[in-house]
């Protein structure tokens, strides 16, 4: 078969079985990311039927995916609200290091691995997935939630702590003087400040030269501009991610809503190419070996994770509902997982298929801990008949079932209406 026919052969295969699984979850009620997951461990390397021909295309649709979700959440808020959230969230973000670095690197002690083993896995157990967690959030209408500032003022601090900890670990690896280390992480921290500082000073003027009144050239302005600053950013040790989140906060106005809008269908389904592009660079017999100890640092991480957001959304004011919500959200891990994970396993092979089982259980069961989370939280509490410690802080639900709350200094101005009935309430019990 010639290569252009089995490439489209086996695209619109991928793409046709995506509808179909992303329904059947819908019918469910249960995100379609898992799904997607396991479809691309069937159709991997050393699954069920390979996909060749489409491999290099999946590569880079997955990669346009992770810059199309992070934009699209960028578009969600503005500058001024972002440094808000920084400017609250940072202790947050000094509690999040600690309770998930230390298990990754402890067990990578423990496995003998030795120092440079220990800081990559410590990275591998900290950083949840960006991708992944704006996905969840869009499918269960979260995005509107009193919590979800909270959220993503942790997911940034991940992505921006990035560009101190990346250069340093490939400087580990690779054995390099601490004057070549430095060096690299003086040029990340500028190329972030850089960023930031065009983000902040002159978004008005970045909306202003995109704007366009045909959606056309909106649509080719925005997602050339977002793709360009993703690789520039990446060329510079900074992630991809935080260049395509900066670009959407540098957005505002009629532009930001229009450029939603427009990007919205190709972000759905480029981030299901992501998540299918995952499963299929696994390996399914690299799993069964290192499967107990993933499983136990999976199981370990999940509860850190769910006390950071917790702890989180405790400091900005937000209820009981709202932090077990936050603590769910956050235990998936993916894609810099992966890129850790990759950039480590020239020095130390066997991190490897200890982080890609890690990062599938947990890019598997975080959805659910999303969902989940809080409505069991609730049981819990309603057997040992407590009541919600976010009392006196005024919570409430509205329609929507987004808490209404006192406006923590993290909160987003612009609301979007939020569908939260999608997380289950326990039987019997009345909103907050």
């Amino acid at each position: 078969m010639h290569d252009t026919t089995a490439l489209l052969v086996e695209l619109g295969a991928v793409i046709l079985g995506l509808g179909l699984v992303g329904r059947f979850a819908g019918r469910i009620g249960l995100s379609p990311i898992p799904l997607y997951l396991l479809a691309g461990l069937a159709f991997g390397h050393g699954g069920l039927i390979p996909l060749k021909a489409s491999e290099e295309f999946t590569m880079v649709g997955a990669e346009i995916g992770v810059i199309l979700l992070l934009l699209l959440l960028g578009l969600e808020y503005s500058a001024s609200e972002l440094v808000t959230s920084l400017k609250t969230q940072y202790p947050s973000g000094a509690v999040d290091f600690v309770l998930n670095a230390t298990p990754g690197a402890v067990a990578a002690l423990i496995l003998g691995w030795g120092p440079v083993g220990a800081v990559a896995l410590a990275g591998v157990t900290w950083i949840s997935s960006s991708g992944v967690i704006a996905k969840v959030m869009t499918d269960l209408g979260r995005l509107g939630n009193r919590e979800t500032p909270v959220i993503l003022g942790v997911l940034v601090m991940e992505d921006l702590a990035m560009a101190v900890y990346l250069p340093l670990l490939t400087a580990m690896l690779a054995g390099v003087s601490l004057a070549g280390g430095s060096l690299a992480l003086v040029i990340a921290l500028g190329a972030v400040g850089l960023v930031l500082y065009l983000a902040l000073r002159h978004g008005r003027l970045i909306s202003r030269a995109v704007s366009s009144d045909n959606p056309e050239m909106l649509l080719l302005v925005v997602l050339g501009l977002t793709v360009l600053v993703a690789g520039i950013a990446q060329q510079l040790q900074v992630s991809a991610a935080v260049g395509a989140f900066l670009v959407g906060i540098a957005l505002s106005g009629e532009v930001a809503e229009g450029a939603r809008k427009l990007l919205t269908p190709l972000r759905d389904l480029f981030a299901a190419v992501f998540f299918v592009f995952f499963g299929l660079s696994t390996n399914p017999a690299d799993i069964p070996p290192v499967l107990l100890p993933a499983a136990l640092l999976a199981i370990i991480t999940t509860f850190t994770k769910i006390a950071t957001g917790y702890y989180a959304a405790r400091r900005a004011g937000i209820g009981s509902r709202g932090r077990w919500r936050a603590g769910g959200t956050l235990v998936a891990r993916g894609e810099f997982s992966i890129v850790i994970a990759g950039l480590a396993v020239a020095t130390e092979p066997r991190i490897g298929p200890i982080a890609t089982a890690y990062v599938l259980i947990l890019v598997i069961v975080g959805p659910l801990t999303a969902r989940w989370t809080q409505p069991i939280a609730a049981k819990l509490e309603a057997r040992r008949g407590g009541g919600d410690d976010g009392k006196g802080t005024g919570a409430g639900t509205g329609a929507g079932g987004a808490e209404k709350e006192p406006v923590a200094k993290s909160a987003p101005e612009r609301r979007l209406p939020s569908h939260d009935d999608l997380t289950p309430e326990p039987a019997g019990e009345t909103r907050e």
